[in-house]
């Protein structure tokens, strides 16, 4: 079944973006390579077709993600799956957040903030036959995201923190402390940085490139009511409050 209900939300409308709200509760959402995918607090994994969200796949997930090495997904166990052939398929490991928004590598942390890398020959190849060998990261943290000019993570204490992966080897840069605090943060398949801070409050990083992966600068986006959570792709900044409303926010 589909979910509708597109409105216009000029309420929580801000300045550069023009914004149309679907009603969930309790949602995660991400937005890669022009798919967005999320799941709800059922459990139930969605993606966008249309001006509507169909079912994707039947396996339970609490977190979903889009990217250069497809669609993954961890559900409320930390175990980690990948959809192949029109269902979620089963991955070793164990991880309570994954990303798929870098250079085909998969990344993401586990329930004890540790740090882990699936390189890209394995992200693509799978499922294949043979264990699936994560590998680890220095460090904790409880947030993780990568695109195009780096990897982004936030830990425990609200710190953010920003490297470099080399997709087919898994081996990273020295970790890179930003200025600022935020509970999240989400690299879109641009390279455009967002965070949310414990607040709610939503702050875009400007001045990344190539040769300076932290950035400059941090800029809010105002919204009327605190944010959970964002994601970034193709001009769309996709929102969800902390009420459950999703916000599709153009630019």
């Amino acid at each position: 079944a589909k979910h509708q209900d597109k409105h216009l939300l000029s309420v929580c409308s801000v300045e550069s973006f023009h914004c149309f709200n679907y009603i969930f509760k309790h949602s995660l959402i991400d937005a890669g390579q022009g798919q967005v995918v999320m799941t709800d607090s059922s459990s139930n994994a969605y993606f966008l077709s249309g001006s509507g969200w169909s079912k994707l796949g039947t396996v339970p997930l609490s977190h979903v993600t889009v990217g250069p090495a497809g669609i993954w997904g961890v559900d409320s166990f930390d175990k980690i799956y990948k959809f192949v052939r029109g269902d979620f398929v089963s991955v070793d490991g164990l991880l309570q957040q994954v990303d798929a928004g870098g250079n085909e590598q998969i990344v993401g942390v586990n329930s004890a903030d540790n740090i882990f890398c699936l390189k890209s020959s394995i992200t693509l190849a799978y499922p294949q036959p043979g264990p699936v060998a994560w590998t680890p990261f220095d460090g904790l943290l409880t947030y993780f995201s990568c695109g195009p000019n780096g990897c982004w993570g936030v830990n425990s204490a609200d710190n953010i923190y920003v490297t470099n992966v080399n997709p087919s080897t898994c081996s990273k840069t020295s970790w890179t402390q930003v200025p600022g605090a935020a509970k999240m943060a989400e690299v879109g398949t641009d390279g455009s940085v967002f965070v949310v801070n414990s607040n709610g409050d939503v702050f875009q990083r400007t001045g990344i490139t190539s040769s300076l992966p932290q950035g400059r600068d941090w800029v809010q986006i105002p919204f009327c009511l605190p944010v959970k959570h964002v994601s970034y792709d193709l001009g769309h900044l996709w929102v969800v409050m902390e009420i459950g409303l999703i916000l599709d926010c153009q630019q």
